[in-house]
């Protein structure tokens, strides 16, 4: 079933490939073709891959022949199976078109797998470098340089602890869905993933490798034309015998296969995505009863007194049909939020002064606390689904270091801002995302409005909505809006944001004309400036106290 095609030496457990070679996908054994049939129970099973917190979920549970009759919840699929293959060695010894680099939250060349820089020279990790790091679960590509495969994909996968099992679970789970998503982005269609959970992040190998087959079967079976060849690749014997053993539960090649795997699966293969369901999230809203028309009765009954109670009783049966719960959820939030806005604006008489002006909509009731967190717990719910990359990579909003104060800075840029670019439903998406780590305490906010006046910028309506969406933390912890090269334009507009839609935030505007001004509030190591606000600094301001720095030439004041 499975054998080594490039030039391998063995040094203990650990397999190291012949840097030089590179490996064709039809010198690959696939799944589907494989000569031989693996048994579900390994003959050389090692005690020491155990884990006494995890089940061995093939190990005989003596449930076989209940579960004649049963629907196989990974039912046979020939054109998925054919596009599954195994690899003993390095992703990046093999001629694909993107390679998984297994790294961490700042992508250093340190943590990443191991040999992979080297085979791929210095250009991937000044390409790194210009990456913003990347989060738990998420995935950025970068090109291959000298590697065979087109790009890189890199992930960076969850600490374990028993404790956050569920949560080290489901984040694993995005970092493979992550990784196939983006190679989906960018039309490719070929990838090799090693094993994403390292040593040093103490993922117990068995249920892990369980999280990596599921999910790529699933994403499989919703793209299944969009991708021709994954390679599940290991490096370790440990991780070749746990693949070649629970491979055959989720990709079965064969009726018998099939049967064994309805018994040898754990009880949670996650859902339609393989995340690991849990039980206290889900809705349950039960249906309504439908409605009957009573009967008039001929003549009123007297009914004792005994039974008065009971008629009263039997008034709330709807409680017998919802769970008081989730009562609430019966009509959608944002439908109900949508009916308050039309009827503030049908009691407006459709007058809305604030368009008229080009301000956008302003109107609509201010939302209470309870709302407000609602609002943005689906808007975070949401954002941390989608990729961003796209939005990233235009730099209108990106974090900074700390200010004079120790406040973590966030930097926006306003020249950035393509509005014609720019789907500003997801760009909200983005913003939520970036914020959410900073808005749990003091912050402040850079703004370079350096040329920005030549771009069109989004309307006080606008603005509102985002500020409602961000919430009530947001307002409270943020400590200062630091303006650079404010016009009269962005005045006039500051003083309509404090007038029509948050007097609160938009009072902590603080208008900063030249740069080194603005390095007394954040030092110049803090920030990470464009170079064309340099350039603009100098022709506002003549060359008076500042001299230019693109990429520390050193600046400040001009004698």
């Amino acid at each position: 079933m499975y054998h080594t095609v490039a030039t391998t030496t063995t040094t203990g457990a650990v397999p190291t490939d012949n840097v030089g070679s590179v490996v064709t996908l039809d010198q690959v054994p696939r799944w589907s073709d494989a000569e031989f049939r693996s048994s579900l129970e390994s003959e050389n099973e090692d005690s020491s891959f155990s884990n006494s917190n995890f089940p061995d979920p093939l190990a005989s549970s003596g449930k076989e022949s209940s579960c004649h009759g049963m629907a196989s919840r990974f039912p046979i699929h020939h054109e998925i199976n054919s596009k599954i293959y195994m690899w003993r060695g390095h992703p990046w010894n093999l001629e694909v078109d993107a390679a998984v680099n297994s790294t961490n939250e700042n992508l250093d060349e340190a943590h990443s797998s191991e040999g992979l820089h080297a085979a791929a020279g210095h250009g991937l990790a000044e390409e790194c470098t210009t990456l913003g790091g990347c989060r738990t679960g998420m995935a950025k590509i970068t090109n291959a340089y000298d590697l065979p495969a087109r790009r890189v994909i890199h992930t960076v996968g969850p600490k374990y602890a028993v404790k956050y099992h569920t949560a080290a679970e489901n984040a694993l789970s995005h970092c493979y869905r992550s990784c196939l998503e983006l190679l989906i982005e960018n039309g490719l269609h070929s990838i090799a993933m090693g094993c994403i959970y390292t040593e040093a992040k103490n993922y117990p190998r068995e249920p892990a490798a369980h999280v990596a087959i599921r999910t790529v079967r699933r994403l499989l079976e919703k793209q299944n034309d969009n991708i021709t060849a994954v390679v599940f690749c290991t490096s370790m014997s440990s991780d070749t015998e746990i693949y070649k053993r629970l491979l055959p539960l989720y990709f079965p090649r064969d009726k018998q296969e099939e049967e064994v795997a309805m018994s040898k699966l754990p009880a949670d293969v996650g859902d339609e995505n393989g995340e690991t369901i849990i039980d206290e999230r889900k809705i349950r809203i039960k249906p309504l009863p439908k409605k009957t028309i009573p009967k008039p009765s001929q003549a009123p009954v007297e009914l004792p007194v005994s039974d008065v109670g009971l008629v009263r009783r039997n008034s709330t049966f709807l409680d017998t049909y919802l769970d008081p719960t989730f009562m609430s959820l019966i009509k959608d939030p944002d439908e109900k939020r949508q009916e308050q806005w039309e009827k503030t604006a049908r009691a407006q008489g459709g007058f809305n002064c604030a368009k008229m002006l080009g301000l956008g909509d302003l109107g609509g009731p201010p939302l209470s606390t309870a709302e407000e967190y609602s609002l943005h717990s689906r808007y975070l719910a949401k954002a941390n689904s989608l990729n961003h990359s796209e939005i990233a990579e235009m730099k209108i909003v990106y974090r900074g270091g700390v200010d004079t104060e120790g406040r973590p800075v966030m930097v926006v840029v306003g020249a950035h801002f393509l509005l014609r670019c720019l789907d500003l439903e997801r760009f909200i998406f983005f913003v939520v995302k970036e914020l959410e780590a900073l808005i749990q305490k003091p912050y402040t906010i850079v703004y370079f409005h350096s040329a920005a006046s030549l771009q069109i910028q989004p309307d006080l309506g606008w603005m509102k909505r985002l500020q409602q969406i961000l919430g009530r933390k947001h307002q409270l912890n943020l400590e200062a809006i630091y303006v650079l090269h404010p016009t009269f334009h962005l005045k006039a507009t500051i003083f309509a944001l404090q007038a029509f839609v948050d007097n609160a935030v938009w009072k902590k505007a603080v208008y900063v004309d030249k740069l080194v001004q603005l390095f007394s509030y954040v030092p110049r190591e803090q920030l990470t400036i464009p170079d064309f606000v340099f350039q603009h600094d100098l022709e506002v301001n003549g060359g008076k106290g500042l001299i230019v720095d693109p990429i520390t030439k050193y600046v400040y004041h001009r004698p």
